[in-house]
């Protein structure tokens, strides 16, 4: 028997959102999380906020939206606010009610900008961190740094003495012939970003450089962190991260070719760390000798350090990273950060239905 197409709509539901979302649904399992380490971040949101004044989107619901914009790949604000605006899962994770009203995207814009810095992210971060501890190598690690593409044109890129060709019509700028070095030009949208090029023959670009520290045995990240782009960061930034590891047992730290320096092994084997970086043989000997690739440690930190492209290639697909719309090492740096924390739910989402 045919159904009746009836297009009376109906004026009341008595299904919660709660109750609409599939038992099984992998979000449920990271929302548990997510809402633990809320519950103790609240302090630290209190003292973020003053006592009078009209009220703000609560810092919870601000950072649930935002994990869900890294989660579904969502542009930016207006597609964010338009799918809290019919998408019932989106306002089950939030926690909005069925009938709630959704806010303004330039209101939700200026309270994310309020709120997130960089303490906040790193405090998230950490707290997910607690969370996937046993899942955790306190030996093994690798460290790898990519290139993010900065919310800068070749066209802001200027002399910083206000010198060069003024810019054409429409805009247009023509530095055909000039000579352009981040030691003269700089952006005149976002000046942290630099102009750098990650390999030889390769597109150089206005770019911030992102780091991570990664634990080997189930490929989470143990720390982040953002520097500008130069030739010498991922060496730096490794050594910092490098000094943040716990001591008292002997670790090693796999790293690609480019961290085979005499200096970078030199200073890790005096902080009692091995060396696993791979070796660069290429017109030169390699810092990195038989002492430490004659064991079998060696071989299977070179296979598991790859798997650091995993997160890189996850935040920037996924988490939109590849070229980000924040200006500033500040403002990048802590969604770089809160990302990583993104990825870290996810893989801690899936070792946690595994075991």
């Amino acid at each position: 028997m045919r159904g009746d197409d009836n297009l009376q709509e109906g004026m009341y539901s008595y299904i919660s959102p709660e109750k609409r979302v599939p038992a099984d649904h992998p979000l449920r399992p990271i929302r548990k999380i997510v809402d633990e380490i809320l519950k103790e971040m609240s302090p630290k949101f209190q003292k973020l906020y003053s006592d009078v004044g009209r009220p703000s989107i609560a810092p919870e619901r601000l950072l649930r939206s935002l994990l869900l914009q890294i989660f579904y790949s969502v542009r930016h604000e207006r597609m964010l606010i338009e799918q809290l605006q019919y998408n019932l899962l989106f306002r089950w994770f939030v926690g909005m009610e069925m009938d709630e009203t959704v806010w303004n995207h330039a209101v939700y814009s200026k309270n994310r900008e309020r709120l997130l810095n960089e303490e906040i992210a790193e405090s998230f971060f950490q707290r997910v961190l607690e969370r996937a501890k046993p899942y955790m190598s306190d030996e093994h690690f690798t460290v790898d740094g990519t290139l993010i593409e900065a919310w800068a044109s070749h066209k802001s890129f200027r002399p910083k003495d206000g010198t060069g060709k003024p810019p054409g019509a429409g805009g247009d700028v023509d530095f055909r012939g000039e000579k352009r070095k981040n030691e003269t030009h700089e952006s005149t949208t976002d000046p942290d970003a630099r102009l750098f090029t990650k390999s030889r023959g390769s597109e150089a670009k206005l770019s911030y450089m992102g780091h991570v520290l990664m634990e080997n045995r189930n490929g989470l990240l143990v720390q982040t962190f953002l520097t500008e782009a130069t030739g010498r960061a991922e060496r730096d930034a490794a050594m910092l991260m490098a000094e943040a590891i716990p001591p008292g047992k002997r670790v090693t730290l796999g790293g690609d070719k480019n961290y085979d320096t005499r200096e970078f092994v030199r200073e890790l084997r005096g902080m009692n760390i091995t060396p696993h970086v791979a070796q660069n043989t290429t017109n030169r000997r390699s810092a990195v000798d038989e002492r430490t690739t004659r064991h079998a440690g060696y071989e299977v930190s070179q296979r598991k350090r790859k798997r650091v492209e995993q997160s890189f290639g996850w935040m920037k697909m996924i988490g939109m990273l590849k070229k980000v719309k924040l200006r500033g090492i500040d403002k990048v740096g802590w969604l770089f950060t809160f990302t990583g924390a993104a990825y870290n739910l996810c893989r801690l989402r899936n070792l946690m239905a595994t075991t």
